[in-house]
């Protein structure tokens, strides 16, 4: 997550640094994180387990309170996964996996026609559907912070 208010001054500083810096194996991440490393306060796991965090740091880890994952590591995508993925044949992996898919399958998730947003007879009403959805998101959406890169 990132979240930012827009500046000139912030801009300009990203574009001069991004000139001088060197490519990194995750492009923007690692580039987002560098230049605001002093600026970022870490999410708890629980809201952004990086799945490498399962080797580096397992026993930080508790997949029962997990709510939400980040499926990065390579071959670890549950919609490709096979279970023959070098490093994936880990329990804790097969249980992420079979959630994801639990999820997935779930038919009272699926997007429903009358859970979307109300119909407007002008773009002006539907920019104000929008702004007031935007508006009433606000209070919740401020109250987290961007994570770092799981490089």
């Amino acid at each position: 997550m990132f979240v930012f208010e827009p500046s000139k001054l912030t801009f300009d500083s990203l574009i001069e640094t991004l000139r001088i810096t060197a490519p990194t194996p995750f492009a923007e991440q690692d580039f987002l994180n560098m230049y605001f490393q002093k600026m970022y306060k870490p999410i708890p796991l629980v809201y952004n387990l990086v799945l490498a965090m399962l080797w580096r740091h397992p026993e930080n880890v508790d997949l029962d309170k997990v709510k939400v994952v980040h499926y990065c590591a390579a071959g670890s995508k549950p919609w490709r996964y096979t279970g023959k993925e070098a490093n994936m044949q880990r329990e804790d992996i097969k249980v992420l996996v079979q959630k994801w898919w639990d999820v997935y399958d779930d038919e009272s998730l699926d997007f429903k026609a009358e859970d979307s947003i109300p119909e407007a007879e002008t773009l002006s009403d539907l920019q104000q559907i929008t702004a007031n959805s935007l508006l009433a998101a606000i209070p919740t959406a401020a109250a987290f912070i961007p994570t770092p890169s799981a490089a």
